[in-house]
């Protein structure tokens, strides 16, 4: 019998990795038998997802939307994408990203809608964007990380240092 596990979605910075903060999260998360959802890039999504499926005994999976396009007739990834850490890459044909993560052709609709909760770390343009669509959709979303690295997020999302508390923020959400 299948039993359906929540996503938790992990959102941030496709350059840094911001270890310090994402590592000791993702273990939570697979320690608490969620499914892990990324962009599938590197950065803070490839952090996670390492993270994730570091964990000995999970249950859940390490999940990536990935950016793509067609090209000549043809299928093509983003280069980059997906991590290696992805266990469950799901292939998408939409291209834009960062300044343009609120547009049709984003995949970062599809990050946001398909995770429960989520949690969004120091990022640019692109996570800012994943940040404006959960709140447009709805999405319980918490940002994760020193203060200053969030000045350009809405002012309505609560911000926090604390792994605890966004950890009792996910309980909440997934209950």
């Amino acid at each position: 019998m299948y039993t359906r596990r929540e996503v938790i979605g992990v959102l941030g910075s496709g350059k840094e990795e911001h270890r310090a903060w994402v590592e000791p999260l993702a273990r939570w998360i697979a320690t608490r038998g969620f499914h892990l959802l990324t962009g599938a890039g590197g950065g803070v999504m490839g952090a996670a997802a390492e993270a994730f499926v570091a964990v000995e005994g999970r249950a859940g999976l390490s999940l990536g939307i990935v950016p793509g396009a067609v090209v000549d007739g043809t299928w093509r990834p983003k280069p980059g994408y997906p991590h290696a850490a992805v266990e469950l890459p799901i292939h998408t044909h939409l291209p834009l990203s960062g300044e343009q993560g609120t547009e049709p052709m984003s995949r970062n609709h599809l990050n946001v809608l398909t995770a429960r909760a989520l949690v969004a770390l120091p990022g640019g343009a692109g996570t800012v964007s994943e940040a404006v669509l959960a709140l447009r959709y709805g999405r319980p979303l918490i940002l994760f990380g020193p203060r200053e690295a969030f000045h350009a997020f809405p002012a309505e999302l609560e911000r926090t240092e604390s792994l605890e508390r966004v950890c009792a923020f996910l309980a909440e959400a997934v209950r």
